[in-house]
């Protein structure tokens, strides 16, 4: 059964537009949690836009579930992640100007510094994930730093209409196949909203969906218990 990783970063952004303590990412893990998800997942940037280092660590104490930690893949961001030690550290592409995580990593290109990183990770005992576009080589090259996992960013499927949508979902099947006989855990994410997600789901083969800005979209209007455990449902049930 896959599962479904909540993604928290949005609760910050809300907290950090009035600079206040509320509402507070803590409080949504265990709401999510107990909605359903089986992990929690948090961006902390380095502009600290949304996610504080005060976030990370508490979450690290109350998660009862698993955190995945997502972080660019600097010295900085490391060491931070082997003070805290999630159970995860999922290693990303980060630009100052951007809204959102905009592409995966690339991998091939930075092949030695994310083998320092990934093996530095691992001596503190934490699973590694790279976030990756479903392409060939940059899951080659994921293999070859010996990350444990990839996760598929699944933005550009989402952003697809008409047949240019069919072409992306395909090439996510077939980075799903390719992971996996590449010896890596599949995970995806990115853009997955209520609807989106139905198709990917029908592939199978993929361990855990991160998903955030839907699911606290949908919490404005229904409640993030309701949103989770809704999410929680479809995810559960592929």
């Amino acid at each position: 059964m896959a599962k479904l990783g909540v993604n928290i970063d949005h609760v910050a952004t809300i907290r950090q537009a009035r600079g206040g303590i509320e509402p507070d990412p803590v409080a949504a893990a265990s709401v999510a949690e107990l909605a359903g998800a089986d992990g929690i997942t948090v961006h902390l940037r380095e502009d600290r836009r949304h996610i504080q280092d005060r976030d990370v660590m508490i979450l690290r104490s109350t998660v009862q579930t698993h955190l995945n930690l997502e972080m660019a893949a600097t010295a900085e961001m490391v060491a931070i992640a082997m003070k805290v030690v999630p159970e995860y550290v999922t290693l990303v592409p980060e630009k100052r100007q951007e809204l959102t995580t905009e592409g995966g990593l690339d991998v091939a290109q930075h092949s030695q510094l994310l083998t320092r990183q990934i093996e530095s990770l691992h001596q503190a005992g934490i699973t590694v994930s790279l976030f990756v576009d479903p392409d060939l080589e940059q899951l080659k090259a994921s293999a070859r730093v010996k990350s444990d996992y990839i996760e598929i960013h699944t933005g550009s499927y989402c952003e697809a209409t008409g047949q240019a949508k069919t072409a992306e979902l395909a090439k996510i099947e077939a980075a799903i196949k390719a992971g996996r006989k590449l010896g890596l855990r599949v995970n995806a994410g990115h853009g997955l909203n209520y609807r989106n997600i139905r198709p990917v789901l029908a592939l199978g083969g993929v361990d855990e969906y991160n998903i955030g800005h839907s699911i606290i979209s949908r919490a404005v209007l229904v409640g993030l218990d309701r949103a989770v455990r809704e999410m929680a449902d479809l995810v559960h049930g592929s």
